[in-house]
C-alpha cells in the first residue's frame, strides 16, 4: 500500500504515532527528536481520515510554542489539502492551557454567573488582593507574606483542591491562616468580576465536573485531543484532558519525562508514569532519536540523565556528525567567567556565527548581572529576558483602562487609574466612588470625578467602535498619558512612551478583527504571556540571547554557554529550606544541554559574590558524571586563568 505523502521523511516511530488514530496514544520524546513535527502530521493524518479540523484541539505550554505549532498546521493543511476549502477555512485549535481555560469560561460564563469580559489578574494583581484579604482577616501582612500565601492557595488550586476542601484538611496554624485568608481573597475576586491565573483551570475543571451538558458539548468538539509537553501537566490540566476526552479516549499526549522541571509550579511526573494506569489501551511509542545536536552533545547529556532513577529508559541517539568537544572554563570569579563568555560570544560572531544563535543559559536570574556588564562592556549585541513587557508599569496602566472600560466592576484597575496620571482625586473619594457613595462627594470632588467618569465614557465608546491600534492611541491621549510622560522629559519617561508605542503596534496585529474581540484578544495576550515571548523575531533583534534555563526550554540554539556550575548554584540549593532536588536539577541540566546544536561551553567560577559575600566554590557535581572524552579545558581570552577538572585553589 502506498504510503501518504504527509508521512514522507518521518522515521519509523514517528510515522507509527502518525498513523495511529483512535484510542489513547503516548509519545515518549528524546530532545530534539521531532515531536512538534509528529503532533502536526498527525493532525493532517486524522484530516485526512475524514474528521472536520475544527474536532480536533492541540494543547501546549507557551504561547510561542503555540503560535509555531498553529502556523505549522495552516501550513500543512494547505499543503495537503490546496483545493479543500472546508479544510481551509477550518482549522484545528491549537492553544495552551490557560487560553483554552479563557475561551471555555468566555463561552460558558453564565453557567458560572460570570461576566463574559471578566478581569484576568496577574500575579502582582493577586498579590495586591491577598494582602487585602491578610488585612480583612485581622493578620499582619508582614508576619503572613502575601507571595508566600499566594503560593499556597495557587499550589492548592494546581493540586485540584478548592477553598473548602483545603479548609477541612487545614492542620497547622498557617494552613489555618491561609484557608480563611483564600475565603476573603475569593470574595475580592468575586467583587472585582475577577478570576486569577490558576482559576482559569481550575474553574474550567469545575465547570466540566459539574455541569454535564457543558461538558458533552466540549467532547462532541474535540474529538480528537492532542497534548505537548505532557510532563509538565498538573493535576488540574490532566483532569482537564481526561473530562474532554471522555470515553472516546482519542487522546495523544507526548512528552519527555527527563524534560520535567516544574515540578516547583506543580507539574506532576506521575501523569507519564501512570499514564497507562487512567487510560489501559494505551500505545506507547519512544522518540529516541535527535535530530538536533552532535554525537558529542548526545554522548553528554546520556551521560548525565542515566544517572536519575525516577524515569522510562531510553537512550537518544543521532546520526549527526560527532562534532566538537564540549568546552570547560573555569574563571577565578563571576567577573572572569562573565568576561569570557563575552569575549568568546565576540569571537563567535567576528568568524561569521549570528548573535542570535548564540545563547548564554544560567539557573537563577541575579547571574545576569556580570554578564549584561561584560557584554556592554565588549560591545557584543544581547538581548536580556527579564522583565515582561506587559509587567511594565505604563503598559499595565493602559491595559487597566481598557479593562475598566469593559469592566466597569473592576476595583482593583479603578484603583490604578482614577488618579493616573495625577487628577487631584485623594483617597477619601477613591473609597467613596468604590463604595457606591458619590451622592455624599463635595462639589470639587464630585467635578473631578465627573471628568474621570467622562474619560472611561469616550473609552469605552471607542474600544466598541475603533479598530484597537486606534483605541490605544486614543487612551495614550484621552487619559494625559502620554503628554504627562512627555512633560517629565526624562529619559526614563520617555523611554516609556516608547513602550506605549509599541503597544499600539502590538495592538495593530487585532485590528482585523471585530473591536471588542479584539479587546478581550489582546488583555488575554497580555495575561498569558510568558519568558519566552519575550524573543523578538531574529529581523528584529539579532543579539546573543541571556536567560534562564526554564525560559530556554523548548528552544535552540548553534552556540550554548552554560554557566555558574557550582555546588549550590547548580545544582540548586533552595534558599527556604537549603534543600536540592537532585533528579529535577539533573532534568534541568539536561535541558540545557540539549539546547545546544553544534558547540557547548561550560563555565563556573572559583569564587563568586552572592548577596554581597564572596563565596569559595566547588565545581558541580554534574560536570563529574560527563565522561572526561567529550570535554576539553578552554583556551582562555588574553592569558587569563586556565580551566579544567584538576584546577585547585589555595587558601591561606
Amino acid at each position: 500500500m502506498t504510503e501518504p505523502a504527509y508521512v514522507e521523511g518521518l522515521n519509523n516511530p514517528q510515522k507509527e504515532a502518525v498513523l495511529h488514530k483512535d484510542g489513547p496514544l503516548m509519545v515518549l520524546a528524546g530532545a530534539g527528536s521531532g515531536k512538534t513535527r509528529v503532533i502536526t502530521h498527525r493532525i493532517v493524518h486524522i484530516i485526512h481520515e475524514g474528521t472536520a479540523p475544527h474536532n480536533i484541539l492541540a494543547v501546549t505550554f507557551t504561547n510561542k510554542a503555540a503560535k509555531e505549532m498553529r502556523e505549522r498546521v495552516e501550513f500543512l493543511t494547505r499543503k495537503y489539502f490546496p483545493s479543500d476549502r472546508a479544510v481551509i477555512d477550518s482549522l484545528p485549535v491549537v492553544t495552551t492551557f490557560h487560553s483554552l481555560g479563557v475561551r471555555i469560561l468566555r463561552e460558558f460564563h453564565d453557567t458560572l454567573g460570570l461576566r463574559r469580559h471578566f478581569t484576568i489578574y496577574d500575579r502582582s494583581d493577586s498579590q495586591k488582593a491577598v494582602k487585602q484579604a491578610i488585612e480583612k482577616c485581622d493578620y499582619n501582612p508582614k508576619e503572613f507574606e502575601p507571595r508566600k500565601i499566594l503560593g499556597m492557595i495557587s499550589r492548592a488550586k494546581g493540586d485540584a483542591v478548592t477553598a473548602l476542601e483545603y479548609k477541612d484538611m487545614a492542620n497547622s496554624y498557617l494552613e489555618q491562616v491561609v484557608s480563611e485568608v483564600w475565603e476573603k481573597y475569593e470574595d475580592i475576586l468575586k467583587q472585582e468580576h475577577a478570576l486569577d491565573f490558576d482559576d482559569l483551570l481550575a474553574k474550567t475543571l469545575f465547570l466540566l465536573r459539574e455541569y454535564k451538558p457543558v461538558r458533552e458539548t466540549l467532547q462532541k468538539r474535540y474529538q480528537y485531543i492532542h497534548v505537548d509537553e505532557f510532563q509538565d501537566t498538573n493535576k488540574v490540566q490532566f483532569s482537564i484532558m481526561e473530562l474532554l476526552t471522555g470515553e472516546s479516549q482519542n487522546v495523544c499526549v507526548v512528552g519527555d519525562i527527563d524534560q520535567n522541571i516544574y515540578s516547583w509550579r506543580g507539574a506532576d511526573i506521575k501523569n507519564v508514569l501512570q499514564f497507562e494506569k487512567h487510560f489501559p489501551d494505551t500505545t506507547t511509542i519512544l522518540l529516541e532519536e535527535n535530530y538536533r545536536s552532535t554525537q558529542t552533545i548526545i554522548a553528554a547529556s546520556n551521560d548525565i540523565i542515566k544517572k536519575n532513577q525516577n524515569r522510562v529508559e531510553k537512550n537518544v541517539f543521532t546520526n549527526n556528525d560527532e562534532g566538537d568537544k564540549i568546552t570547560l572554563y573555569a574563571g577565578m570569579t563571576g567577573i572572569d567567567e562573565a568576561e569570557y563568555v563575552a569575549l568568546t560570544a565576540k569571537s563567535l560572531i567576528d568568524e561569521g556565527a549570528e548573535p542570535s544563535s548564540i545563547a548564554v543559559l544560567y539557573r537563577t536570574n541575579f547571574q545576569s548581572r556580570s554578564l549584561e556588564e561584560a557584554f556592554l562592556n565588549y560591545e557584543v549585541p544581547y538581548q536580556l529576558l527579564g522583565t515582561k513587557f506587559f509587567e511594565r508599569k505604563e503598559v499595565k496602566d493602559v491595559l487597566s483602562y481598557l479593562r475598566l472600560a469593559l469592566n466597569p466592576g473592576s476595583n482593583a484597575d479603578l484603583t490604578r487609574v482614577i488618579n493616573t496620571p495625577t487628577r487631584g482625586i485623594g483617597k477619601i473619594t477613591m473609597l467613596k466612588v468604590i463604595e457606591g457613595k458619590r451622592a455624599e462627594l463635595n462639589a470639587g470632588a464630585a467635578a473631578k470625578v465627573k471628568v474621570f467618569d467622562d474619560i472611561m465614557s469616550d473609552i469605552a465608546k471607542t474600544a466598541a467602535e475603533k479598530p484597537l491600534s486606534d483605541t490605544i492611541k486614543f487612551i495614550m491621549k484621552r487619559t494625559g498619558l502620554e503628554d504627562s510622560l512627555k512633560d517629565e522629559g526624562t529619559e526614563e519617561a520617555l523611554e516609556r512612551v516608547e513602550n506605549l508605542r509599541e503597544l499600539v503596534t502590538l495592538a495593530s496585529r487585532f485590528n482585523d478583527i471585530n473591536p471588542s474581540e479584539a479587546v478581550e484578544q489582546l488583555l488575554e495576550t497580555a495575561a498569558l504571556q510568558s519568558d519566552q515571548d519575550e524573543i523578538k523575531d531574529k529581523e528584529e533583534q539579532n543579539a546573543v540571547r541571556l536567560m534562564t534555563v526554564h525560559a530556554a526550554k523548548g528552544l535552540e540554539f548553534g552556540h550554548v554557554f552554560i554557566t555558574g556550575l557550582e555546588e549550590g548554584l547548580f545544582p540548586h540549593e533552595r534558599l527556604d529550606d537549603g534543600k536540592t532536588d537532585q533528579e529535577e536539577e539533573r532534568r534541568l541540566f539536561y535541558v540545557a544541554l540539549t539546547r545546544a546544536e553544534e558547540k557547548l561551553y561550560l563555565t563556573y567560577a572559583h569564587m563568586r559574590t552572592i548577596f554581597g559575600s564572596q563565596r569559595v566554590n566547588v565545581p558541580s557535581s554534574f560536570l563529574n558524571d560527563i565522561s572526561t572524552e567529550h570535554v576539553e579545558a578552554a583556551e582562555p581570552e588574553g592569558g587569563g586563568h586556565t580551566s579544567g577538572y584538576e584546577t585547585t585553589v589555595y587558601l591561606d
